[in-house]
C-alpha cells in the first residue's frame, strides 16, 4: 500500500460515516493519476496554497483599505482564520479536515481589489452581479496556471462556490466553511474596528456580549463550541437557535456600525471609481489588456476577460495601473 492508501484507509476508521472520504471523491474534471503520498483533498489544499491567486490575497482589502498598522487583517489573514476554524469544527465532528481546509483556503480567491467595494463597482459597471464565490470558482477552474486551472476535486469546487449565496454545499465540510467564514469575519472585523477607533467593546450590545462573550476569543469559542455541540447532537451543520440569533444580531450590528460607517468606508467611493474606470478603459481599448487575457476574450467575451483581469488585481496594483493610465508622466530627454 502507498502512504496515500494508508491515509485513505485510516479515514474509514477515524471519520464518521457522514464525512467525505478521500477514496470516495467524485474526482476531478480532468482525470489524473493519484499521488502516492497525499489524498486528493490534501493535494487540492497544496495546489491552492501554491497558487498565485492565494499569494495575492495578502495585498487585498478585508475591511479597511490600505491600513497602515501591521495588525489589521487582509484577505489572506482572513482566509487563514477561516481555515483554522473549519479544521477545528471538522476534527471535533470527525469530518474530513483536509477537505474543509482546502475549501476554506480557496473560498476567497476570486475577491476583487478593495474588498466588497470592488465587487459593487464591477456589478454596477457591467450591469450584472459580480459574485466573488463564482469568481473564485473561475480562478481555480480556468485562470490559474496560465489558463489550465488547478483541476481540483469536485467536492472542493462545490464548497468554494457554495460558501456564500443561495446554494448549500453538498458536503458537511463545505457547510462548515460557510459558517466558519461568518464566524471569522464578524469577530476579526470587530477587532480591527476597535483598533481603528471606529468601535469600542462597550458599543457591542449587552445582550450579545452576555450570550456570546465580552472578548474576541470568548465570542469565537462560543460560536465554534455551539457548532460542535449542534453537530454532535443532530449530525448536521449549524447552531442552536439562540446562538444563531445572537450571531445574526452581531452581524447586523457590524453592518450598521462598521461596514456602512463613513469613517471606516470613507475612501470606498474612490476605490469604486478606480475599478469602474479600469473596466471602461480596457473594454474600450482591448489592445491594452495583457496578452494572457486575449484567449479568454476570444472564448468568453471581452467583458469577461476584463473582469477577470481586474478581479485578480491587488489593491496596490489596481492603484498603480490607474495612475499609469490617468496621471501624466514628466517629460525628460537627455
Amino acid at each position: 500500500m502507498t502512504l496515500r492508501e494508508q491515509i485513505e484507509q485510516s479515514e474509514h476508521g477515524i471519520l464518521c460515516d457522514k464525512a467525505a472520504f478521500a477514496d470516495q471523491s467524485l474526482g476531478r474534471e480532468r482525470e489524473e493519476a493519484p499521488d502516492e503520498v497525499r489524498t486528493c483533498f490534501m493535494r487540492d489544499r497544496d495546489r491552492i496554497i501554491h497558487s498565485k491567486a492565494f499569494r495575492r490575497l495578502k495585498h487585498k482589502t478585508q475591511v479597511f483599505l490600505s491600513p497602515e498598522g501591521d495588525h489589521y487583517r487582509t484577505r489572506l489573514t482572513h482566509t487563514l482564520e477561516v481555515a483554522q476554524i473549519s479544521r477545528t469544527v471538522a476534527r471535533a465532528l470527525r469530518l474530513n479536515e483536509d477537505l474543509a481546509e482546502a475549501i476554506a483556503l480557496g473560498h476567497d480567491l476570486g475577491h476583487t481589489p478593495f474588498g466588497h467595494a470592488g465587487e459593487r463597482a464591477l456589478s454596477a459597471v457591467r450591469g450584472i452581479p459580480f459574485n466573488h464565490n463564482e469568481q473564485s470558482l473561475r480562478v481555480v477552474r480556468l485562470l490559474e496556471k496560465d489558463g489550465k486551472g488547478l483541476n481540483l476535486s469536485r467536492e472542493v469546487l462545490d464548497g468554494i462556490l457554495c460558501h456564500t449565496g443561495p446554494k448549500e454545499a453538498h458536503t458537511r465540510e463545505g457547510r462548515i466553511v460557510r459558517f466558519a467564514d461568518r464566524i471569522a469575519y464578524i469577530n476579526h472585523d470587530i477587532d480591527d474596528a476597535i483598533r481603528a477607533g471606529v468601535l469600542s467593546e462597550e458599543d457591542i450590545p449587552f445582550d450579545i456580549k452576555l450570550a456570546l462573550g465580552a472578548t474576541h476569543s470568548r465570542r469565537i469559542s462560543a460560536l465554534v463550541n455551539a457548532m460542535i455541540a449542534y453537530g454532535l447532537d443532530t449530525g448536521e451543520i449549524g447552531m442552536d437557535d439562540s446562538t444563531l440569533r445572537h450571531m445574526d444580531a452581531l452581524r447586523a450590528f457590524m453592518f450598521e456600525e462598521v461596514y456602512q460607517n463613513p469613517v471606516a468606508k470613507g475612501e470606498e467611493g474612490k476605490s469604486e471609481a478606480i475599478v469602474r474606470y479600469l473596466y471602461q478603459h480596457f473594454v474600450q481599448d482591448a489592445g491594452r489588456l495583457p496578452a494572457e487575457y486575449w484567449a479568454i476574450a476570444d472564448r468568453d467575451g471581452l467583458d469577461v476577460a476584463v473582469c477577470d483581469y481586474i478581479a485578480g488585481m491587488t489593491d496596490r496594483y489596481a492603484v498603480m495601473v490607474y495612475q499609469e493610465l490617468t496621471i501624466p508622466k514628466s517629460w525628460s530627454k537627455y
